[in-house]
């Protein structure tokens, strides 16, 4: 369960705020200081949703906004701002300073528990967002690649590896990289080992024909 800091400095906004959210089954951090607040939500194990009031003494509900984006703070957090301004300046100004939700009061108690569940959606997806970036950055980090000097015998160029093996250069390829083979013969090799082998043939077929006679 994803916990939630309600930061209010108004005791009877603050108690339906926590009784409400209480109700819903989440469980509830409360304080009436900005500063305090800050310090709640900057731990890594602090709340990952922050409910702020926008007036609060010390640092007001923007500021600690501000400075939970500014200082790198916990990458996993949803905040809502709550104030009696309802003007659009007032609404981007609290939106810019880095809160993802505003609800202007008097609020109704349903409509924040809903914004708290989209809260919680949201959350949900960037952690398995960055699960996923996570398991990709060591499925990258355990790619093998060939680099530096490999030791190839002059003669049949098979290649030795870490543990001293030799290998066909296919072999050891297709161990360490992801490269797939399509044999072919080259025309060097085709004079070289190919015609040999079907003069070779036709002696021989030569040879039991005479026999055969």
């Amino acid at each position: 369960m994803i916990n939630i800091l309600v930061a209010d400095d108004d005791p009877v906004s603050q108690a339906l705020l926590v009784h409400s959210l209480t109700q819903a089954g989440y469980p509830v951090r409360q304080c009436g200081e900005g500063k305090e607040a800050l310090g709640y939500l900057q731990r890594a194990d602090g709340p990952m949703i922050g409910i702020l009031d926008w007036i609060m003494p010390g640092l007001d509900g923007p500021e600690v906004c501000k400075a939970l984006k500014a200082n790198g703070g916990p990458s996993l957090i949803y905040l809502i701002l709550l104030t009696s301004k309802g003007d659009r300046a007032d609404i981007v100004q609290g939106l810019d300073a880095g809160a993802d939700d505003y609800m202007t009061k008097p609020f109704d108690l349903q409509e924040l528990r809903s914004r708290v569940q989209v809260g919680v959606r949201v959350l949900m997806l960037q952690q398995k967002l960055e699960d996923r970036v996570h398991q990709l950055e060591c499925a990258l980090s355990e790619v093998k690649q060939l680099q530096g000097l490999l030791p190839i015998c002059s003669y049949c160029k098979k290649i030795r590896d870490d543990q001293n093996y030799w290998q066909q250069v296919e072999q050891y390829l297709s161990h360490y990289t992801e490269v797939q083979f399509s044999h072919g013969v080259c025309p060097p090799c085709y004079e070289k080992e190919i015609v040999p082998q079907l003069k070779a043939m036709k002696e021989r077929k030569a040879s039991s024909c005479k026999l055969s006679f």
